[in-house]
């Protein structure tokens, strides 16, 4: 009788042990955090559906991606990049959405400190408002890796990562010299709180310059729409009626160029000024199929990511990476537009 009792002990530890493994290996998840959401009650409601994530192993990592908007394509497909490349090595990711709000980003990233991540993917919603975040980052030698929008403190990060915007910039300045060889009245809508966004403003006025055509080109309007194409079409609108003789607009990301072909559309005014854009999104291509926007500087979130997810790897793994990692940009217009289709990123 005695040995018959051992023997179901054993049998019932084996069986606690099997249960916990699979449990183990079962209970991996996304996680989505925005300004409605705390890590409590993500935490809670998880417990209370019995699906808690488990915490990481020594072969498992886990990563933050604290973007700025998940309302906007480009950083969503990012986003979803990072979560393919985690889920194919066996990491976690969890992504934060502050909704361009500076302070809910800030709190999101000091969440995902506190949470113990091995390394933060960081698109900055102000590139400056973030030095006291990295610090803190810093101090627990978490690194970061700033994606698309470079931060102004590069000594806070393990590197930016980001387009070329500079040469962006460059191509639709280009762009334009060659549409209004005797120059033009053009407008720009901008958001100048983004690193990236300044950079595609100074390589344009760089084409213009080394073209010596910066006389011939009047900038009747540059406001912010902090790269928003809800902001942008009533920022246009406004243009529009205050410069009617206006050219051409140059929109500092797609979705700002969609709000201006919005406003210019509801102006009755679309054909009779030409708008440039820079990010080759599903939507902006599709614009340039139906020849309302003229031309969009393409870059690869997809390709942003991946290089973002390489070398934070690398730091992990005790490697030097440069401080600044620049992906290519390159022009696609109504000729080339085939080539690279409407219904995704290249």
């Amino acid at each position: 009788m005695k040995r018959r009792n051992e023997m179901r002990k054993l049998v019932t530890l084996g069986l606690v042990v099997v249960l916990a493994v699979s449990a183990f290996m079962g209970c991996k998840k996304k996680d989505v955090v925005n300004e409605n959401t705390s890590t409590e009650e993500s935490t809670d409601e998880a417990v209370a559906n019995d699906d808690v994530t488990p915490a990481a192993t020594e072969s498992e990592r886990k990563f933050a991606y604290c973007t700025s908007t998940l309302n906007n394509p480009f950083m969503t497909t990012i986003g979803d990049a990072l979560q393919t490349l985690c889920d194919e090595n066996g990491d976690e990711l969890i992504i934060y959405d502050p909704q361009y709000d500076q302070a809910k980003q800030i709190s999101q990233v000091e969440d995902a400190i506190t949470q113990g991540v091995d390394g933060i993917f960081l698109l900055p919603v102000d590139s400056d408002g973030v030095k006291s975040v990295l610090e803190t980052a810093a101090s627990k030698n978490i690194p970061v890796i700033a994606i698309d929008n470079p931060v102004t403190d590069t000594d806070l990060v393990a590197a930016n990562v980001a387009s070329d915007n500079f040469n962006a910039g460059h191509i639709i300045g280009e762009a334009i010299i060659a549409d209004f060889p005797d120059g033009a009245k053009i407008a720009i809508i901008d958001s100048p709180t983004m690193v990236a966004c300044v950079d595609r403003y100074e390589g344009f006025v760089a084409a213009l310059e080394e073209a010596g055509m910066t006389d011939k080109f009047e900038i009747v309007a540059k406001q912010d729409a902090q790269a928003s194409l809800e902001k942008a079409m009533p920022i246009a609108e406004n243009i529009i009626q205050a410069n009617p003789d206006v050219q051409a607009f140059y929109g500092i990301n797609d979705p700002t160029a969609l709000g201006v072909i919005a406003a210019l559309k509801a102006a009755d005014k679309l054909g009779d000024i030409k708008i440039y854009g820079v990010d080759g999104s599903p939507d902006g291509k599709a614009a340039l199929k139906d020849e309302t926007l003229a031309v969009t500087a393409a870059q690869s979130p997809v390709g942003l990511a991946k290089t973002s997810y390489e070398n934070i790897l690398k730091v992990l793994n005790g490697e030097t990476i440069e401080k600044s990692i620049a992906v290519d940009t390159f022009k696609i217009d109504a000729s080339n537009v085939d080539e690279y289709g409407v219904d995704g990123w290249q």
